[in-house]
């Protein structure tokens, strides 16, 4: 049976009369945020010092070059190529025979100038084997951490930016290059997993194919920056809270229960783009930022620097890694390639479009996968067992 939306009227209804009572304040809001923004940025070094002496449950960006500075996009080379990854999965089903995952990296090869090519392609692989299946810490036993479910999705990150590094290592020497990610850079999800955990897949996995990529710059300009559409995040507004804060010392645990004035909460729920949208012209972006997440403390000179970037009227994130950040001409070639590939792609990277077509999975793609899996353990005269739950999803009943 499909979802009955009758039912659920008056609650989308009930939904949207909230946001439009909260629109007002959320324009005060907003606007109060940006005098905070203009009237920080003459006060860089002493916001600096409060915020490394903070002690907050909330995300603060770092501050590089400036607060509210805004850079236009610099010229295009005249021969670039553009690199990209994207991956989908089929992950591990206790209902079925056998246990296996599957992921599909999709990746691109763009090349613009004199002699423009394009190469697509995709690369499925099957995961079966024990070493495959779990993550184990050395010379431990009894510890395995399942690769399944959000593990996955962080394998699977791992493998998109392997076949990045592969992808890199053809470019011709004397090139101008932009390996492309989707997402963040910051594999946050790791720091809810043991330490083992991180140490396979970040330390011996990502960081690994990442110092690939920025060893290749010898002999050829090659940059590496991951995209992030529609972003949610406030780190940014969070260094403007940590500003109105009225302890020279912030600390939330500490003082925000007791706290009666909250100032901080004048700018809080406005969101970054939001904050940027009002200052950025199309094609510019904002200054240099630092990601504050804990797991950064792994990443060593791939820290994770940000800016926010206007393309028409959306405010995308992008993120680099601090050999990127340091180097004016790398980030410059990650600023004027990305605008242009967003402008080629009605707002959106195109070589990541391109990407994503590669690498998707569909609901029939899994439905084939397990049914070519299954009939390949029967002719092989091997058990093909299926849950009960499984054989009825199969079965109409009514």
């Amino acid at each position: 049976m499909s979802l009955d939306l009758t039912k659920i009227v008056s609650q989308v209804g009930g939904m949207v009369a909230r946001l439009k009572a909260g629109s007002e304040e959320r324009r005060n809001r907003l606007q109060q945020a940006l005098t905070v923004l203009h009237n920080q940025a003459g006060e860089l070094e002493s916001l600096t010092r409060k915020i490394a002496s903070s002690k907050t449950t909330w995300l603060v960006a770092g501050l590089v070059d400036g607060l509210d500075r805004r850079y236009e996009a610099p010229p295009l080379p005249a021969e670039f190529t553009i690199l990209a990854t994207d991956g989908s999965h089929i992950d591990v089903d206790r209902h079925k025979s056998t246990r296996c995952y599957l992921i599909n990296i999709g990746a691109v090869n763009l090349h613009y100038g004199a002699q423009p090519s394009a190469s697509l392609d995709s690369f499925p692989c099957l995961y079966s084997s024990d070493e495959d299946l779990v993550v184990t810490p050395a010379g431990v036993r009894g510890r395995e951490q399942p690769v399944e479910g959000v593990l996955l999705g962080i394998k699977r990150s791992v493998e998109e930016c392997h076949r990045l590094a592969e992808l890199a290592a053809e470019l011709p020497l004397g090139s101008s290059s932009l390996a492309l990610i989707d997402g963040s850079l910051i594999l946050w999800s790791l720091e809810a997993f043991p330490e083992f955990v991180a140490e396979a897949l970040l330390d011996k996995g990502f960081l690994n194919y990442l110092d690939d990529i920025r060893k290749l710059n010898n002999g050829r300009r090659l940059a590496l920056a991951s995209y992030i559409s529609f972003p949610r995040s406030t780190d940014v507004v969070n260094a403007l809270r940590v500003a109105l804060c009225p302890h020279e010392i912030v600390d939330t645990d500490r003082y925000c229960n007791a706290c009666e004035t909250r100032e901080c909460d004048e700018v809080a729920g406005v969101r970054d783009r939001e904050l940027f949208l009002n200052l950025l012209a199309e094609g510019e972006r904002t200054a240099l930022f630092i990601s504050p997440s804990k797991i950064q403390k792994r990443y060593g000179r791939h820290r994770v620097y940000f800016f926010y970037l206007r393309v028409d009227d959306e405010i995308a994130r992008v993120e680099v890694p601090q050999w990127v950040a340091t180097d004016k001409e790398l980030l410059n070639l990650v600023h004027s390639l990305v605008l242009d590939q967003c402008r080629r792609g009605l707002g959106y990277p195109v070589a990541l479009s391109e990407a994503h077509e590669q690498a998707v999975v569909t609901a029939s793609d899994r439905e084939q996968f397990w049914q070519l899996v299954e009939s390949s353990l029967v002719e092989e005269n091997l058990p093909s067992l299926t849950s009960a739950k499984s054989q009825s999803k199969r079965t109409r009943w009514v």
